[in-house]
């Protein structure tokens, strides 16, 4: 399940193109970003994340079975280990090798994509003479003070110190703007654009259910449905009454959360539309795919009253506030990260200074260098020979072959039956079941937010437009980058967009949304954007021409780990059981490590899971 504590998030949280948004150069979204020397991937625009060139290879492979000639002789000399994937599992375990194993160690990572950190990606901008950075993937450190000791001491070897972001996150910003969150209900489905307060106030002092109260009444909705909502929202009613505790759980343990809606508590479609995506941005799916019991776990409407205070449990209960949030989101983590494996690929000397300097890419695959990065490398076979592994691996469309006395397959878990031919059956269907979840991460770069302070919303969630959401970026100021200090100055929006399909079961929703991100172009992304951002903010003055500064699509249709799901895999697989821990096991020479293999989409999964796979080949 989630952690409860990133429930937390939701305070934070063809067609029209590029001669649209006036002013705004094509290089300046299809290109490189600022000319400067060498390649620097953080500054590039338009459609990032999976970017074209990233996948194709591995798509080959799995989707049409194409093989690449194995070169019959080693195409670069043996190295101490091999590390498939650069995001941050995989930096951590070169870095925990070097740690453990010695410094003097010879390690290549390898990674399909033309930037490391994998999901923990950096977008950076320039608008009107001032740099604006943002994070196209990985968010933030989520409950930190829950972590395995093991992450906790990784995370301050590598030069984080979480104290200080209490300091860096601004977290009265927006109040003292008398901006809140919103939502958007659109023209298209509500019969006109209209903006309201987050509708939900239960728990909230007076002025707020009041606020709460009005919000609710403004939506066009049948009468009978805004007084159902009012009851739902902002009352203590027992829709399950006349059971006991232990039923309850059960039964809200397999039934969905709408289901609840709909068949327990009245509630009519409407009711179950306007809140099914608000959730997705933690599961990946909506409130059709999710159980009652989480839903109740984290208070939604309705479930205040059922009388399971103390009855549930909270496994991942914590108090940290989610403030640990550098500008480039985890990002950061990863530059730092590099910076311990090469400090001549990312310059400086603490966490402050991570965030305005400038990584050399040039530097990462440096022959002589003992730890060497080979960015657009997609693995396509790996297995044991002799006293080690060999790698295949494919770039420019020309196989390489490598030996490693050890290999950590710190890749997507979902590839692994595709270009590891020793896993057994058991393993091979373990990893087929831990599906990626799907998403976009878009990020707008405005020349400012006027419009925002003047609608009163630093965040608008939207249940039926394209993006599930839109809001201002964190406020966060440390090293020199200074969060947008006034409504006229630039700033970063961030859009979340979940493909889901109501109706399947979560695992198909999201092999249904991935071949969907496949299908969408950066024009349709862009097209969306402008009449979105037109429909929820054009009455407060929002132009998308003039206001528009760059855009940057962040596609990950293998994004989130699998996390299990109580509605569709048994109760008690968690991160200490399920198939991912046979989905792990170790192949001889090779051992595994990514978030999929902690069945948990946080960083601490991916740091966990790289300690476990170098202490595995270790231990050897």
């Amino acid at each position: 399940m989630k952690r409860l504590s990133s429930i937390t998030r939701r305070d934070f949280l063809g067609g029209v193109s590029l001669p649209i948004v006036a002013g705004l150069a094509p290089s300046a979204l299809m290109g490189c970003g600022k000319a400067e020397a060498g390649f620097y991937p953080p500054g590039l625009t338009g459609m990032r994340g999976s970017h074209a060139g990233s996948f194709e290879t591995a798509h080959a492979l799995a989707w049409d079975g194409e093989t690449w000639p194995r070169p019959q002789t080693q195409t670069d000399s043996d190295y101490d280990l091999i590390v498939v994937g650069g995001g941050i599992s995989g930096l951590a375990a070169a870095y925990f090798w070097k740690k453990r194993a010695g410094q003097d160690a010879r390690i290549l990572i390898l990674d399909n994509h033309d930037d490391f950190g994998g999901h923990a990606k950096r977008n950076e901008f320039e608008v009107d003479g001032e740099k604006l950075i943002g994070y196209g993937g990985s968010q933030s450190l989520d409950g930190p003070s829950q972590w395995s000791e093991t992450a906790k001491s990784f995370i301050r070897d590598i030069g984080v110190d979480l104290d200080k972001f209490y300091d860096y996150f601004d977290r009265d910003f927006y109040a003292r703007r008398k901006m809140g969150r919103g939502v958007y209900l659109d023209k298209a489905h509500y019969g006109d654009d209209i903006l309201i307060d987050e509708p939900y106030g239960l728990w909230a002092d007076a002025p707020e259910k009041a606020r709460a109260k009005a919000a609710i009444a403004s939506i066009p909705w049948p009468e009978n449905q805004r007084e159902k909502f009012a009851e739902l929202a902002l009352e203590r009613k027992d829709y399950l009454e006349g059971k006991s505790v232990s039923e309850k759980i059960d039964l809200l343990r397999r039934i969905s959360y709408e289901r609840f809606l709909l068949d327990h508590a009245g509630a009519g479609e409407e009711i179950a539309v306007l809140l099914r995506r608000s959730i997705t941005g933690l599961w990946g799916v909506g409130w059709d795919a999710l159980s009652a019991l989480e839903g109740a776990r984290i208070g939604m409407p309705g479930t205040a009253g059922l009388g399971l205070d103390g009855a549930i449990p909270l496994p991942y209960l914590d108090d940290d506030p989610y403030i640990f949030h550098f500008p480039d989101g985890n990002a950061g983590v990863a530059r730092l990260i590099m910076r311990a494996l090469r400090p001549d690929v990312m310059p400086g000397h603490n966490m402050e200074d991570e965030v305005a300097a400038r990584a050399h890419y040039d530097r990462l695959d440096a022959a002589d260098a003992d730890v060497r990065v080979s960015l657009k490398s997609t693995v396509v076979k790996a297995e044991n020979a002799g006293d080690g592994a060999d790698v295949t691996y494919v770039k420019d469309g020309e196989a390489f072959r490598v030996r490693g006395k050890n290999v950590v397959l710190a890749c997507y878990m979902h590839m692994l039956p595709y270009i590891c031919p020793e896993m057994d059956a058991a393993q091979r269907e373990a990893a087929h079941a831990l599906v990626k979840i799907p998403l976009v991460y878009t990020n707008v770069a405005l020349r400012n937010w006027k419009a925002f302070e003047k609608a009163g919303y630093s965040r608008l969630y939207s249940p039926q437009g394209f993006f599930e959401s839109i809001s201002l970026d964190f406020p966060v100021s440390m090293g020199g980058v200074e969060f947008s200090p006034s409504p006229d100055k630039p700033i970063v929006a961030h859009l979340q967009y979940v493909p889901t399909e109501p109706g399947l079961t979560e695992r198909e929703q999201h092999h249904a949304g991935r071949a969907k991100l496949y299908q969408l172009s950066f024009e349709d992304f862009e097209t969306a954007i402008v009449e979105q951002m037109t429909g929820m903010l054009g009455p407060y003055g929002f132009d998308a021409a003039r206001d528009i500064a760059g855009i940057t699509v962040n596609r990950w249709p293998h994004g989130y780990a699998y996390e299990y799901n109580e509605l569709y895999d048994p109760w008690t697989w968690s991160p200490e059981y399920g198939p991912h821990v046979t989905a792990r096991q170790r192949m001889g020479r090779m051992a595994v490590a990514n978030s999929d293999s902690s069945a948990l989409a946080y960083v601490q999964g991916a740091v966990d899971a790289a300690d476990r796979a170098v202490n595995e080949l270790l231990a050897l």
